[in-house]
């Protein structure tokens, strides 16, 4: 999904790791375990092998593009997008936040490392048309990324190219 060329007007928006952001996330679920509490019904807690990453839109009114994505070595990548309703500093993330379809790309074990990443185009495409939508609204978008089969944060460079509604 990376191959062709860029519109001249084009933009690449890289994700970003919300450090601090997934920091509070991981500090509410070791003071539940610390205090031995049950998380909220329907709050989604996050996972070891997860991070909360961000996209940050200087121009809010664009079209979906192309994905970029390159991973060094083996694994699997999801991205989950969060929606608009969700205000980190005030309310815990819930499972309803969530959205779909998610992002997947993945490289085999078998696979040489040097061959293309695998993906669901269809629901890439479907994935990056929701982010643009999105856009419309929010001047920030956070995601859930996770890292799975070997695959790890430090391993992935991952940027969603938009052009401008005219």
């Amino acid at each position: 999904m990376d191959q062709a060329e860029s519109p001249s007007n084009a933009m690449v928006l890289e994700f970003k790791e919300d450090t601090a952001l997934t920091e509070m996330m991981r500090l509410r679920v070791s003071s539940l375990q610390r205090s031995g509490q049950k998380r909220q019904d329907g709050e989604r807690l996050l996972l070891p092998h997860e991070a909360v990453y961000r996209l940050d839109f200087h121009i809010q009114e664009l079209n979906f593009t192309r994905w970029y994505f390159s991973l060094t070595g083996h694994g699997r990548v999801t991205i989950t997008g969060i929606s608009q309703h969700w205000t980190p500093d005030l309310t815990n993330l819930m499972t309803r936040q969530l959205l779909e379809p998610i992002g997947t790309f993945w490289r085999n074990a078998v696979d040489p490392e040097d061959s293309p990443l695998k993906c669901l185009e269809a629901d890439m495409q479907e994935f990056g048309e929701r982010i643009a939508e999105l856009a419309k609204v929010r001047k920030v978008m956070y995601f859930l990324f996770a890292f799975k089969d070997g695959a790890e944060a430090a391993n992935l460079s991952c940027s969603v190219e938009f052009t401008p509604e005219k």
